[in-house]
C-alpha cells in the first residue's frame, strides 16, 4: 500500500520553504566561529562525526530508506583533491546524512541555512559535523569565505544545496541561481551533481532513496568568471534533471498557484 498523497501549493520555486521546522533562527554575525581548530574542537569532531554521526547515518538510511548510491565510483578520482558537490534539497534529515555517506571515509563540509545551527541541542553539534551556516553580516561573511579557503587549501570537499529551500519528497529539480557556483570558479575546482530520487519498494510504504552521482564538470578557463558560473550551473542542473526522471513515487504533489494581485502590487 502507498501512503496517502499530500498536496502542497506553491507560488515561488526560488523562495518558498516547506520544511515546517519552526526554528527561531540564530543570527550569524562576526562572533560566529567558522573554524574550529582547538584541541577540544578536534576531539568533539572525532566523537560526533566519526563515532556518532557516521554509524547512525548508515543505519537510519539503510533501515528506513534502503538507501543506495549509484555511480559513487566517479568520486574515487578526487581522493587527495578538492571538489564541490551540488544536490537537490528534498528531505530535512536525509539531506544532512547523505553527504557523509557519499564522501565516506573522507570528511565533507556542508553549506547550510542558519537554522541548522540554531536548534537548542543539535545546533551546537552540527558545526562539528561540518555545517557552515550562511553569514548574515559583513564580518561573518569574511570569516565564512576564510573558512572555505582553508577547506580548499586542505583539499577538502564541500556540499551545497543550490535550491536553498527544502521541498519534502519533491520529484523534480527546481530552478536555481548560479550564485553558489562562484566557489568552484574561484578555486578552479571540479564539480559533481548529487540527485536524490524516490523509488517504489515492494513491501513498504516508505520509498527507497536512490542517490545518483555525476561528473566531474570543470570550469571552462577560456571564459570569463560570469560565464564559467553559468556553464557549471547549467551542467549540474541538466544532469540533475535527467536523473530526476528515475523518480517513480510521488508522496507529495506540488501544485503551482498564482500570487494574488495585491501581493504582486506590493
Amino acid at each position: 500500500m502507498e501512503k496517502e498523497q499530500k498536496v502542497i501549493y506553491y507560488s515561488d520555486e526560488l523562495n518558498d520553504e516547506f520544511s515546517g521546522d519552526n526554528i527561531v533562527t540564530k543570527r550569524i554575525d562576526g562572533e560566529y566561529r567558522y573554524t574550529r581548530n582547538r584541541v577540544l574542537d578536534k576531539i568533539c569532531h572525532i566523537f560526533f562525526y566519526r563515532i556518532i554521526a557516521i554509524p547512525l547515518a548508515f543505519l537510519y538510511m539503510k533501515i528506513h530508506f534502503r538507501h543506495k548510491i549509484v555511480n559513487r565510483k566517479v568520486l574515487k578520482q578526487m581522493r587527495g583533491k578538492r571538489c564541490y558537490i551540488y544536490g537537490n534539497h528534498t528531505h530535512f534529515l536525509a539531506d544532512a546524512l547523505i553527504p557523509t555517506m557519499v564522501s565516506f571515509p573522507k570528511k565533507i563540509s556542508v553549506i547550510v541555512h542558519p537554522n541548522n545551527v540554531s536548534m537548542p541541542v543539535l545546533g551546537r553539534i552540527t558545526p562539528y559535523l561540518g555545517a557552515l551556516p550562511l553569514p548574515d553580516e559583513k564580518q561573518a561573511c569574511k570569516h565564512f569565505v576564510e573558512a572555505i579557503g582553508q577547506i580548499m587549501k586542505k583539499n577538502g570537499w564541500i556540499m551545497i544545496y543550490p535550491e536553498a529551500h527544502i521541498w519534502p519528497f519533491y520529484t523534480d529539480i527546481r530552478p536555481f541561481k548560479d550564485t553558489s557556483f562562484r566557489y568552484p570558479v574561484q578555486y578552479q575546482t571540479p564539480v559533481f551533481s548529487l540527485t536524490n530520487t524516490y523509488q517504489k519498494r515492494r513491501f513498504s510504504k516508505n520509498p527507497r532513496i536512490v542517490t545518483y552521482i555525476d561528473g566531474p564538470f570543470y570550469p571552462d578557463r577560456t571564459k570569463v568568471s560570469k560565464e564559467q558560473k553559468l556553464q557549471l550551473r547549467n551542467q549540474v542542473y541538466e544532469s540533475m534533471k535527467e536523473r530526476a526522471k528515475q523518480n517513480n513515487v510521488e508522496l507529495v504533489r506540488y501544485i503551482k498557484v498564482e500570487k494574488k494581485k495585491e501581493e504582486k502590487d506590493d
